[in-house]
């Protein structure tokens, strides 16, 4: 499945750097959602290295996931798309 970096996690001040929000695609409910969490995520490079993830939680009504990376991710990664095994 296909999902895109929309932001990280954080609040007014402080920004946590593995954390991310995703949508998914064709995932638009809570419900849907859930049923991925624990899944694990790939963001890939263009230099071909790999950064893995997993899926945490669900992030409000919409059916977002909140991500939490193995090391933090650079702001390059908004926008891009990531693989959700």
């Amino acid at each position: 499945m296909e999902a895109v970096i929309v932001n990280f996690r954080g609040s007014r001040r402080v920004k946590k750097g593995n954390h991310m929000i995703l949508h998914a695609k064709g995932v638009d409910s809570k419900d849907k959602a859930s049923k991925l969490v624990g899944k694990k995520v790939v963001w890939k490079t263009s230099a071909g290295k790999a950064i893995t993830g997993k899926v945490a939680s669900i992030h409000g009504r919409n059916g977002a996931l909140r991500v939490i990376f193995e090391t933090g991710m650079p702001g390059q990664s908004l926008g891009t798309k990531v693989a959700i095994e």
